[in-house]
């Protein structure tokens, strides 16, 4: 659901220390919002401050949010912790690997050209014959 971020309200939070926003921002100007925020249905945030806060940052006047309806404070504030705490970063050989690919992908090696050509015509011919 798209909300605005002005009717967004923050009540006290397990998290003091949002920290360095910059990297958030690059995403969401690049990819966007990839995960929504999570609001009660009387738009208090329960997961997605930092989200919340590099959007406003970047002069967003909307986000995409997950409404929860009938949560009491227990719930609210377990569902914060629990969305803050199972989160699990890449290991050092999953990232390094990931760029890897990545890599490849942006830079592919001369046969890998070639055989995307021939892809590319397989697929156009395909698509010829089965428009008639």
């Amino acid at each position: 659901m798209l909300v605005n971020i002005d009717d967004i309200k923050i009540k006290k939070r397990v998290r003091k220390d949002l920290g360095d926003l910059d990297a958030l921002k690059n995403s969401l100007r690049t990819y966007g919002l990839l995960n929504p925020i999570t609001i009660t249905r009387d738009y208090e945030l329960i997961a997605g401050e930092r989200r919340l806060q590099a959007a406003k940052a970047l002069g967003w006047t909307n986000i995409n949010a997950v409404v929860m309806d009938n949560m009491n404070e227990v719930e609210q504030l377990e569902m914060e912790i629990e969305e803050n705490n199972q989160r699990k970063e890449f290991t050092s050989e999953e990232l390094l690997e990931g760029y890897k690919r990545l890599e490849k992908l942006r830079n592919p090696s001369v046969w890998m050209k070639i055989a995307g050509l021939f892809k590319r015509f397989f697929n156009w011919i395909k698509n010829l014959f089965s428009k008639k």
